[in-house]
């Protein structure tokens, strides 16, 4: 999927001098699943929608119900927000389906 105008929801992963960009978090995530990849290390970084620069995808802070590109609703921020969880947390979710692209976990994480 072609980038946002927008970096709000980027990531990046450098692979062995390739850097590949995907559109949201959780592209990111199946991607590196599917090549065999760890995106634990300093070779992914995130957009922070609260400080607007890339960083380390491990040291951000995730909200879990925001309007994503991919609509899977996890959003990076540098700084701790209310209700956030860590990398290893969006990643779990991310394989197990469990984002806000499935029906049933939106309506759970909304609470409708």
């Amino acid at each position: 999927m072609e980038l946002p105008a927008s970096n709000m929801h980027t990531a990046i992963i450098e692979d062995n001098g390739n850097i590949n960009y995907f559109d949201d978090p959780g592209c990111m995530i199946l991607w590196a699943k599917k090549n065999g990849m760890d995106c634990n290390g300093v070779k992914a970084k995130i957009f922070s929608n609260d400080t607007k620069r890339y960083i380390k995808a491990m040291d951000a802070f995730y909200t879990i119900n925001e309007k994503t590109p991919m609509l899977y609703g996890f959003s990076a921020y540098e700084k701790e927000q209310e209700n956030s969880i860590d990398f290893k947390e969006v990643k779990i979710r991310m394989l197990r389906g469990e984002h806000m692209a499935n029906p049933k976990i939106r309506k759970h994480i909304l609470g409708y």
